[in-house]
Order: C-alpha cells, then structure tokens, then sequence
C-alpha cells in the first residue's frame, strides 16, 4: 500500500497542487468530449446526416486535445520552466474560430436542423479554448480580453452569416459568460500554482539565510578575536627583526612578547570554537519554536519538566534540535512538529522531535548530520533513534541515562 501511495505522499506541497491542477485540466479535455461532442452529436444523428455527426465529434474531440496541449505547455510556462507558446496559442485560437464559423454556416445552410445543436458546440468550442488562452497571459487585464472577444467575434460572426440579431446576441452572451467563468477558474489556477511554488522557495531561501547567518556570526567573531592579535604579532615580530640586526637585547623581550599574544590567541580561539559548538539547550528550543512557527507549522514546544542540566548535557541535546530543526524545514512538508523535553525515572533526559508529512523514501544520499549527533550523545552514553512511525510521521529519539548525568557530576 505505501508504494502506491508513496507518489503522492513523497511529493511537496507545491508539488501536489502542481498534479492537482494538472489532472483538473486533463479533465476539461474529457468533458469537452463528452458534454460536448458525445452527446450532442449523439441526439443530432437521427437527424442530420451521418457524416455531419461524424465530422462534428471529430472536430470537438481534435480542438478538446489541441486545447489540452495547450493547457499543458501554459502551466510550463507559468512555472518558468519552458518558453511561452505564442505559436501553439495563435493556432488555437485560429482553430477555435475556423470551427465556431463552420459550426454557424452548417447551421446557417441547414446541415445541423436541431435548434440547440449549433449553440451548444459554440459554447464548448469557446469555453474551453478561452480557458486555455488565459493561461497564456501574465497580467490580469488581459485576460479579460479574451473573453470580450471570444463574445465580439461569435457576435459579429453570426451577423454577418444571416443569422437574426437577437440570436446573434444571445449567441454572444453565452460565450461571454461561459468564457468568464473559464477564464476565470483558468487564471486562479494559475495564480495559486504561481504562489504555492513562491512560498515553497521562499522557505528553502529561508533555511539557507538561516545558515548563512550563523556562518556570518562566526566569522565576525573569529574576525574581532584574531584581527587585532595578529595585527600586534606582526608589529611586534618587525620590531624583534629590526632590534635582531642592531644586535640589541630587547628583541629577545619583543619575541617573547609575540609568543605571549599567539598563546592567548590560541586560547580565545578555542573559547570562540567552544562557544559557538556548545549550545543553550532553552535558547535552541525557543529558536525552534520561532523559526518553525514562522514557516508556517503549528510548533508545539514542551520543556516545562525538564530538570536543571549540565551544560555538556545542554550542548549535546541543543545540537540534537538544532539539526531536528533543519532536517524538518528541508525534508517533507510537515504542517505540525512537537518538541519534548523530559526526566524519566533514574535521572534520564529524554528529548522528543516529532512531525508529520514526512517522506517515505529520502530524497537524495543520507546526511551526515545525524551520525554526528549520534557520536556526540555517544560520549555521554546517549543513544539516538530516527525513523518513521506510520501515518507519515518521522520521530527523532533523544536519550541519556542517568549514569551520564552521574559522571558528569562525578569529573566536575
């Protein structure tokens, strides 16, 4: 069952409104055949000649298909993903008036007698090839365009055939109004397709900012602690040159001196690593619970029980939701993620991350990201499991005994 399933579930929330929409369209195609090609032409055979029903199927089942195409290569568009289809747009709208004008002039010379035959293929023809056209226009104003002239030109068209001028209006009516609610279902679709896939790439900048963000702090900081050591090491290493080659003693004092500073440079180094390696287990929960929450999930963050934590301990599950964090913004489409911190009995800590729309086959080769927790637990005798749970939900197991806490507390 997964696996017939798993080609909607691995997909992303873009992703599935993209197929969505896509299969409403491959739709049109098929209720332009039968609502308008089947049916009519069915009732109109006993009474116009068999060839007449035949061709008339035959011209809707080709202009359905063409504006199918047509439909499809759109979306491409829309999504930046292919050139726009001026041409295959110009054939349709060209094909779409060369049968509405054959429809008339049979209906015209007598070849469909049924009264509601020839207004019922207009409005098919014209309805959906106006839905199709509007997905090949960008601005909004436009689109109203087509419409209009969809309804102008049957108009004009059945005018110019003979046909009396209240018929001709009421012909003209119908195509407008058919067309407007087309073009309108047309251009929705493809504004809310447009802006799901926004907001999807919206998210990934964000993750990317995030990182980008701390790797600029980092290096800030590296910058303030090495910048001015290493200016002073390189003032005082020429002054030691220049004492060296007038043979003076204090140039023994100024490399002295150098050593001194490149010492302490190291040890602030260190600290600066050690700081930004060790993580404040309270400050990565409600960070989580910020950047989660602000992409659009309902984040839910327990940590009221937990107990006062050394700070190795602190360090190590601090990581743990850090990477549970990007690893829930990356992967899946999760609309809901839970974050629990609790004491068992015994001393042990155990931390929770849980969230839904989780994949069932990772995209891409694992990361390396949680055999690094699992070593970082690993020297306090923690373990840590990850995995699916069913129901599309992926759940990160954090634990460390009670015995890790007691060591900790033995070695301070």
């Amino acid at each position: 069952m997964p696996k017939l399933t798993g080609w909607w579930k691995n997909r992303s929330s873009a992703g599935k409104i993209e197929l969505y929409t896509r299969g409403s369209f491959h739709l049109f195609v098929l209720l332009e055949i039968t609502s308008f090609g089947l049916a009519p032409v069915a009732s109109a055979a006993r009474e116009s000649p068999a060839a007449v029903a035949v061709s008339l199927f035959l011209l809707v089942f080709a202009h359905a298909i063409l504006c199918g195409v047509l439909t499809s290569k759109a979306l491409h568009w829309v999504l930046g993903r292919r050139e726009h289809p001026t041409r295959l747009a110009l054939a349709t709208a060209a094909a779409t008036a060369a049968c509405v004008l054959g429809v008339l002039i049979l209906r015209v010379t007598g070849h469909i007698s049924e009264p509601a035959m020839a207004p019922t293929l207009v409005a098919g023809l014209t309805w959906f090839a106006s839905g199709s056209l509007v997905l090949c226009l960008r601005p909004v104003k436009r689109m109203w365009y087509v419409p209009a002239a969809a309804a102008v030109s049957t108009g004009m068209a059945a005018l110019a055939l003979g046909i009396p001028a209240a018929t001709a209006l009421g012909y003209a009516v119908g195509v407008l109004l058919g067309s407007l609610f087309f073009g309108a279902t047309c251009g929705f679709s493809a504004w809310l397709l447009t802006t799901v896939y926004e907001l999807d790439r919206s998210r990934e900048v964000q993750a990317r900012l995030a990182v980008a963000e701390e790797r600029l702090r980092f290096g800030r900081d590296l910058h303030d602690v090495m910048g001015r050591n290493l200016a002073v090491i390189a003032l005082k290493s020429e002054l030691a040159v220049q004492l060296a080659r007038r043979e003076r003693p204090e140039a023994v004092e100024q490399m002295i001196e150098v050593q001194r500073i490149a010492r302490e440079s190291q040890r602030e180094v260190r600290d600066v690593v050690r700081g930004y390696r060790e993580a404040d287990l309270a400050v990565e929960l409600e960070g989580a619970r910020g950047v989660l929450s602000a992409a659009g999930m309902d984040c839910r963050v327990d940590f009221g029980t937990a107990p006062e934590l050394p700070s190795e301990v602190q360090s190590a599950l601090g990581w743990v939701v850090r990477e549970a964090t990007t690893n829930v913004l990356r992967h899946g489409d999760a609309q809901r993620c839970l974050i629990r911190l609790t004491a068992l009995e015994g001393g042990a800590v155990t931390l929770v991350v849980e969230n839904d729309g989780a994949p069932q086959t990772p995209a891409g080769p694992p990361g390396s990201g949680l055999a690094g927790l699992r070593e970082r637990l690993a020297v306090l005798e923690g373990t840590l499991e990850a995995g699916l749970v069913g129901d599309g939900r992926f759940r990160l197991r954090a634990q460390i005994p009670g015995r890790g806490l007691e060591e900790l507390e033995v070695r301070a």
